[in-house]
């Protein structure tokens, strides 16, 4: 079944979330000023995959039912499903402006239809049914999950099981014949009190003194024990201001939460790693590189971004001059580069043992590690284009005051034709995408999302195979290896 938008407001309703914000907790998540933004974002999801123009990108047939469900729930069976990710990232990126929030569930949801079969495979267990039954749930209720990985990791020196707090990195703290208790925290989670379940799984590579931290399961978003503290973004009250200008982005943004685990039951058919610590490190290498490839959104907000720079542009009478031509040349060649990367990762995609189709690990780091640098060449630019007014703007309430109004109509007007208060409306929007709450989507994100920099150069050092490419520099220029 597919959900309706009005459907996901109402399921959100019914859950009993417990959630902190500036020390207080609060009763009701949904309409939340700060939090409501990113709810309409998760919300564009549904409500496109209800379109029939989008129906292609938004939607797949489930290789479990038949049924018809959101692509955000879909188990990839072929590269063409990989593409539509792609497309479908860059879509939804275009339409929102920020962060849509679904993607790490996704993805999490396809390593684990990977990783659960291989443990299987070689231990003997039953976590790939296991999970193909929670999967059926989750798409016939077309219900947003939480990927959670990143657990806080105190002194990044340490392992887990030496670290100081062993709350560091979530672990399995007792077992009972009802299933595992849980302690520990994830850090950084998108769209964490926007979903219906949570899904986690180890952050690293394990060994066997570490295997009490080898777990991944999923639960209800609101299961007992579970506590969400949201995180701050830049400008975010003023979503609290009832301005229609000075947030930019009038309707959808993100948030972001530390989510703490309080010794929580988890019930052991919703258990997909229980101390099998050789298998840590290849679901976190299958995640990460299905997540790598998801920055696609990154270029759909690019979009937006040039269209942005582009209209300021026009708005400033600067649009002729060639220097404002070639630079919104070099913001598209740096946009469409990124797509360019994930779309090569998807169609060099390979069919795991399980069935299930994931991208060119290679290529996905690659792709990411692009989207640490050019985002921020690309917000550059923007901000070069649209000026210094950009962060000197005077609040909306000035313009509407009757004292002040008349000298910002005067003074901030650029080209006649325009209206001073559109030419607002658009420096206030290139400022939420490059300053505001969206740069911690657009920008922070783009570096430290799906692991740091460092971490995809780490993948690319291991997946690339210098010896072959010696070996046909030495085939050129006639080197026969020689004997030691």
């Amino acid at each position: 079944m597919l959900m309706t938008p009005q459907q996901y407001e109402e399921s959100l309703r019914q859950l009993n979330l417990v959630v902190y914000m500036f020390g207080k907790r609060l009763d009701n998540v949904v309409d939340n000023d700060i939090i409501r933004p990113s709810l309409n974002a998760v919300a564009k999801t549904y409500e496109m995959a209800q379109r029939p123009e989008f129906e292609d990108i938004m939607t797949a047939t489930s290789h479990l039912s038949g049924e018809k469900i959101n692509r955000f729930t879909h188990i990839h069976q072929n590269t063409g499903d990989l593409v539509k990710k792609t497309k479908m990232g860059r879509l939804l990126g275009a339409h929102t402006g920020c962060c849509f929030q679904r993607c790490v569930g996704m993805d999490a949801l396809n390593a684990l239809s990977i990783v659960t079969y291989d443990i299987d495979q070689a231990k003997g267990t039953s976590y790939s049914s296991r999970f193909l039954k929670y999967l059926s749930y989750v798409q016939e209720k077309d219900l947003v999950c939480d990927g959670a990985m990143t657990d806080p990791k105190g002194d990044r020196s340490l392992p887990p099981h030496r670290q100081a707090d062993a709350d560091m990195y979530l672990h399995i703290v007792d077992e009972t014949a009802d299933g595992i208790i849980v302690s520990g925290a994830k850090a950084h989670q998108t769209g964490a009190v926007n979903s219906h379940e949570i899904i986690v799984m180890p952050t690293i590579a394990m060994r066997e003194n570490d295997k009490n931290y080898a777990v991944s399961f999923a639960l209800p978003s609101d299961a007992q024990g579970i506590i969400y503290i949201m995180g701050r973004q830049s400008c975010d009250t003023r979503k609290c201001e009832n301005s229609k200008i000075d947030v930019g982005n009038l309707k959808y943004g993100g948030h972001e939460a530390l989510v703490i685990f309080d010794n929580v039951l988890v019930p052991w058919d919703r258990v997909f790693m229980c101390r099998e610590y050789e298998f840590a490190g290849a679901l976190v290498e299958k995640f990460s590189s299905y997540h790598r490839q998801s920055y696609a959104c990154k270029v759909g907000v690019g979009d937006v971004l040039i269209g942005a720079a582009q209209t300021i542009a026009e708005y400033n009478g600067a649009q002729k001059a060639s220097h404002i031509r070639d630079k919104i040349i070099e913001m598209n060649h740096l946009n469409e580069t990124l797509y360019c990367g994930s779309i090569a990762c998807a169609a060099e995609g390979q069919a795991e043992p399980s069935g299930t189709y994931c991208v060119d690990t290679l290529l996905a780091n690659i792709s990411k590690q692009n989207v640490t640098r050019f985002p921020y060449e690309i917000a550059r630019i923007a901000q070069d284009i649209a000026g210094g007014l950009m962060v000197t703007l005077p609040s909306e309430a000035d313009f509407n005051a009757p004292e002040t109004g008349k000298w910002l109509e005067k003074y901030l007007r650029g080209t006649p034709e325009i209206s001073t208060q559109n030419r607002m409306r658009m420096l206030r929007l290139i400022e939420n995408l490059t300053l505001g709450t969206a740069a911690v989507g657009y920008l922070t994100e783009s570096m430290h999302g799906a692991g740091s920099p460092q971490a995809q150069r780490i993948m690319i050092s291991r997946q690339v195979d210098l010896g072959k490419k010696q070996q046909y520099a030495k085939n050129l220029c006639g080197i026969q290896d020689e004997e030691n």
